[in-house]
């Protein structure tokens, strides 16, 4: 068995049996995945294609807003919904709730992906800070669109619906979306591995080294650019659509469209790891996780503090991340030959 699949298949078997073994935890590490998710994706554009972008919120708050919204508005009218203050007047029935949680969901993946092909193709012919600029404001401004419409109860936000009565404790629930957000993150990871492998990965890289010369090349970059942007807003939809869940409350700028917090943290979790790489953005979300945790429990008040001393050490000792650290320091272990007088020829050089 190679060291590969050994290590598959301890994550695995950690992922199946966390549930059990930190049952005090299961949020938290629901929370975790969520941000994995978020962290690989943001890497599609930032990392493989080179297009850093801050606009990926935005797919996750409409996908939190179209997963709930669709679960209660098959059932219920949205509008009394939000008037009443959710589950306080209304109950799903357990059929009533799966039903609606799993059309919800998907439509949490599809909706967000059709944006993404809309919007992308109306921006992602900007390069550099120009594209970056662009998307930062994509964020703002749903968020402000959202706090405006009624119906989804505006600047006030909406309640989620609640686990059905008679199908299990609380407990229930938070295993069931621990394991949901522990799928999502397979999916995920696999769908992006299987992805990089093909000509499709080859495209992304391509754009990110010279986008002029693959140009040249015949290759149309633009319609790499937004199936890359489309497939990134499936899986944060989805993650949004989780969240919402998980978090039980909507609202429109703090949680939905939080750039300030998760379009930040997507970006800072996929560089602290090491973005370009199928492995980095999970380390980095990892890592960043548990510091964050840590601050937030036992420094709260320095939190912010510490995160900005965080964005400085990373950026100035480790611009390529944790995994680009380790890749430099320890290249025999990622299956790299170095050339020694290659090397010395270099250090020589400069």
């Amino acid at each position: 068995m190679s060291k590969n699949t050994l290590l598959y298949a301890g994550l695995i078997i950690f992922g199946l049996a966390g549930a059990f073994i930190f049952p005090a935890y299961k949020l938290q590490l629901s929370f975790l995945y969520i941000l994995i998710v978020l962290a690989m994706t943001w890497d599609v554009q930032g990392g493989q294609m080179g297009y850093n972008t801050f606009g990926n919120i935005l797919f996750f708050g409409v996908g939190m807003y179209v997963a709930s919204s669709t679960q209660i508005a098959m059932f219920f009218s949205l509008a009394e919904w939000t008037d009443a203050g959710g589950e306080k007047t209304f109950v799903h029935t357990i059929p009533q709730f799966f039903q609606g949680f799993g059309v919800g969901i998907l439509l949490a993946g599809i909706i967000p992906t059709i944006i993404a092909g809309v919007i992308g193709y109306g921006i992602l012919g900007l390069r550099g800070h120009y594209f970056a600029i662009c998307t930062l404001a994509l964020g703002i401004a749903a968020g402000e669109i959202a706090g405006g419409i009624e119906i989804i109860g505006a600047g006030q936000g909406m309640t989620v619906p609640v686990w059905p009565k008679g199908f299990g404790s609380n407990a229930s629930s938070s295993q069931f979306l621990y394991y949901l957000c522990l799928a999502l993150v397979v999916v995920t990871f696999v769908s992006l591995k299987w992805a990089y492998s093909t000509r499709f990965g080859l495209v992304l890289n391509a754009i990110r080294d010279n986008e002029d010369k693959a140009e040249a090349m015949g290759i149309h970059t633009m319609r790499y650019k937004i199936i890359g942007w489309m497939v990134s807003a499936f899986f944060v939809g989805i993650a949004g659509g989780l969240m919402g869940h998980i978090n039980g409350y909507i609202e429109p700028t703090e949680i939905a469209f939080a750039g300030p917090t998760f379009g930040v943290f997507m970006v800072l979790m996929a560089i602290l790891g090491g973005k370009g790489t199928l492995w980095g953005p999970l380390v980095g979300a990892t890592i960043f996780h548990l510091f964050k945790e840590g601050f937030w429990t036992y420094f709260l008040g320095w939190q912010y503090v510490a995160l900005g001393v965080l964005i400085i050490v990373i950026v100035v000792y480790f611009p390529e991340g944790v995994m680009g650290w380790l890749r430099e320091k320890y290249p025999e272990r990622f299956g790299e030959v170095v050339d020694e007088a290659d090397l010395k020829a270099q250090v020589e050089l400069k």
